[in-house]
């Protein structure tokens, strides 16, 4: 703790922290997986094991048990502790509401406009989760009734520009859809987020609004889209990130089709492979089959490492 001088001590016994307003902090996480047909796990096919598994980018919901928005779907997450950085409080909430108690997290925004919440002012600090969730069997904990995981459709659907001389920019508009098989009836939750970006002062400001939502709580529809842009930006840029979503060993062909689900988008195997070959090795692994050459396995390389 830094050292307080008296006339410190002296300024903070008079000081009234309540003559500010003061919200709750809470932490949503935006947990992510590229998962088989109904999150079964995808083995290989031994006969042709160059037929990848149809896989999906999928999201972790959770259930909510509790008013207000009981019944409706959710993003894990909860109110921070006192004792807590925002990172544990992330970590908490997301093993009590799903069992998860390894993820990679990032903090991606924070959210606080008034209105998101009806219970009053919570500032959503929002994170990025990513795992191979064929390793786990999520359910509900906590205040959540349910957990379940739900193949994401996200597209975009309209870019208008804007002209006004003091505030040029763009708004674009992204059609959300969430589907859940795994329960007796499928589940469908669906979103309208606009994307506003203004620019000022040569910087851009960006802000997003929900036009529509169906089943989702909160503003969770807003703070989905804005994950998912985010992971599309961070695997364009890098690409490392993806390696989270993977299982230890696979095969160069299953990690460019990750990357090609995340991105929506087919991409050159060539290129690919140079900008990956950095941050994979070799191992000695292989995968054989009837009529096909062996596949190497790969694995992450230990930034670390010598």
């Amino acid at each position: 703790m830094n050292r307080i001088s008296q006339e410190e001590e002296e300024f903070l016994k008079q000081y009234d922290l309540t003559k500010y307003d003061r919200p709750s902090v809470a932490a949503d996480m935006a947990v992510f997986s590229v998962m088989g047909e109904q999150g079964e796990k995808q083995a290989r096919d031994k006969e042709n094991y160059r037929k990848l598994p149809k896989r999906r980018l999928k999201i972790l919901l959770i259930r909510r048990g509790d008013h207000p928005y009981r019944g409706d779907w959710a993003l894990p997450g909860g109110f921070g502790r006192r004792s807590e950085e925002i990172y544990e409080t992330a970590k908490r909430e997301l093993f009590e509401e799903t069992q998860i108690s390894e993820a990679y997290l990032k903090l991606i925004g924070v959210f606080g406009r008034e209105g998101r919440d009806p219970r009053g002012w919570i500032i959503s600090h929002t994170f990025l989760a990513l795992i191979d969730g064929e390793k786990y069997q999520v359910r509900g904990g906590s205040d959540a009734r349910d957990a379940a995981w739900f193949e994401v459709e996200f597209t975009q659907e309209k870019v208008s520009e804007k002209r006004e001389k003091d505030r040029p920019g763009r708004s674009t508009l992204y059609r959300l859809r969430l589907v859940c098989e795994e329960k007796e009836e499928p589940v469908v939750l669906q979103a309208l987020i606009r994307k506003e970006d203004v620019i000022r002062h040569f910087h851009t400001e960006t802000e997003y609004f929900v036009e529509e939502e169906e089943g989702l709580a909160f503003d969770h529809a807003k703070l989905i889209c804005y994950a998912l842009l985010s992971l599309r930006q961070e695997v364009e840029s890098d690409g490392r990130i993806v390696f989270d979503l993977m299982p230890e060993y696979f095969t160069l062909t299953e990690l460019q089709k990750v990357v090609e689900i995340i991105l929506d988008k087919a991409l050159l195997t060539a290129n690919f492979r140079r900008k990956m070959a950095v941050y994979v090795e070799e191992t000695d692994r292989m995968i054989t089959g009837a009529g096909h050459r062996p596949a190497k396995l790969f694995q992450r390389k230990d930034p670390f490492g010598s």
